[in-house]
């Protein structure tokens, strides 16, 4: 059964726009007919995005830039209604005593941090909707420690803590949500892991469809939770 979105209407800020699952969500949002602010760090004519969405090209891990781009969203939109934090990567490989202080700061600052600050910045604007929500990527690791990528995990594991935080305070005005994948299908984990099962591992528009669903009406109950999308992977 497929299911349908209307968000004519409302505008969607989507971070991360310019990778596998950030163009997903840019094209889920696009296609249920809301206004689309999608966002990322590269140079425009790198990004390929659906008609009906517009670039802001901003670092998310810089507090200055932030704030630029979603003044600019705000200014040229008249509000933002929805939050997708799609922003992250994954690094590992190495056990902690192993690992630089480099790929820690890296991490944080790209998974975490850019979920702060875009939250930060865009929480005032998404109390002025009546519809304000925003999710979240954590990651299904994040629920227990592991071996070689303890630092992805714990950043992973902020996000989600850092969302519940932002449903209790915002109780009544904005709800929030994480969703946590596993491996998805993407192009560079394909190449990744050439052998493993890729038919089990949820597609980008598959999560986009969760993301979308947790911004709509029928998930107006639902605030502070970590949802799973991670399928059979």
């Amino acid at each position: 059964m497929s299911v349908e979105y209307d968000f004519e209407g409302s505008v969607a800020l989507v971070t991360g726009a310019a990778g596998a699952l950030g163009g997903g969500v840019v094209e889920a949002f696009v296609d249920a007919g809301a206004t689309v602010a999608a966002a990322d760090l590269v140079d425009p004519d790198d990004v390929d995005l659906p008609a009906g969405a517009t670039y802001y090209q901003g670092d998310f891990t810089d507090e200055e830039s932030v704030a630029e781009t979603v003044e600019a969203v705000v200014e040229d939109h008249g509000g933002v209604d929805f939050l997708a934090n799609i922003a992250g990567t994954w690094r590992g490989g190495t056990p902690v005593d192993e690992t630089d202080v480099e790929t820690f700061d890296f991490l944080f600052d790209v998974n975490l941090k850019t979920m702060f600050l875009a939250s930060k910045h865009a929480l005032p604007h998404l109390r002025e909707s009546a519809e304000g929500a925003i999710v979240s990527v954590s990651a299904r690791s994040s629920l227990e420690g592991g071996e070689g990528d303890s630092v992805y995990r714990a950043t992973k594991a902020g996000v989600r803590l850092l969302t519940e935080s932002v449903a209790e305070e915002n109780r009544g005005d904005v709800r929030a949500n994480a969703i946590m994948p596993s491996v998805i299908d993407t192009p560079a984990n394909r190449e990744m892991m050439p052998d493993a099962d890729h038919d089990a591992w949820p597609t980008p528009a598959e999560i986009a469809d969760v993301i979308c669903f947790l911004c709509s009406d029928g998930a107006g109950v639902t605030s502070g939770a970590a949802v799973p999308v991670y399928g059979e992977a």
